[in-house]
C-alpha cells in the first residue's frame, strides 16, 4: 500500500502512514571485545608431547589474547519492529553469557562452561555458541566467529553445519 504523505495546510487531517514490511532473511551481527589468558594443554599426554605441539600456547604460566568476537543472528525481519534480533538485547546476552565469566579471565580455571574444554579458538566457538544459542529471544544464531589475533580466527556455524554444503 501506498504511504500516506501530509496534507498541506487546511487540507483534511491525513490517515495514518502504513508500515510496509518487507520479506527477506537478513543476517545481523553483533562485534565485542575481551581479554583473556590461557593455556593449551592435553594433560593426557607427555609435556614434551604438548610443547611439540602447542609451543608457545603450552607456556606453563599462560598466555593472554585480546579477543574480537562477533555473533551472526539470522533470519527474517519482525513486521512491527524491523528488526531479526535487537541488537540491544543480543549486546546483553553477550555481556552475560560471554564476557562477564570470560572478560580479563583464566579461561583454564576461571570459566565454568569451559571445565575440561582445552581453550583453542575452535573450542571456544563452539562454547560460545552453546552459551548464546538458548538465550536468544528471535532469529536463529547463525555464526560465532571469534579473533584471537588479527590473523587468526575460528568460526562455527552449529551443530547442524556440514562443512560440504553452505550454511543455511
Amino acid at each position: 500500500m501506498p504511504v500516506s504523505l501530509p496534507h498541506s495546510r487546511g487540507q483534511a487531517s491525513p490517515s495514518k502512514p502504513r508500515v510496509r514490511p518487507l520479506k527477506g532473511t537478513t543476517i545481523v551481527t553483533r562485534r565485542v571485545h575481551f581479554n583473556a589468558a590461557h593455556r593449551l594443554h592435553n594433560p593426557e599426554f607427555s609435556d614434551s608431547w604438548n610443547e611439540g605441539t602447542y609451543g608457545p600456547c603450552n607456556n606453563p604460566n599462560w598466555h593472554g589474547h585480546n579477543y574480537e568476537l562477533e555473533v551472526s543472528v539470522i533470519g527474517e525481519p519482525d513486521p512491527r519492529t524491523g528488526y531479526v534480533c535487537n541488537l540491544s538485547d543480543l549486546k546483553q546476552i553477550l555481556g552475560e553469557a560471554i564476557l562477564t565469566p570470560c572478560d580479563h579471565r583464566n579461561l583454564n580455571v576461571e570459566v565454568g562452561f569451559l571445565e575440561g574444554v582445552i581453550p583453542t579458538t575452535e573450542n571456544l566457538v563452539i562454547a560460545f555458541w552453546n552459551q548464546i544459542a538458548p538465550k536468544l529471544k528471535s532469529g536463529r544464531l547463525h555464526r560465532v566467529r571469534l579473533y584471537e589475533s588479527e590473523r587468526n580466527f575460528a568460526e562455527y556455524y552449529g551443530p547442524k553445519f556440514r562443512g560440504d554444503a553452505l550454511p543455511d
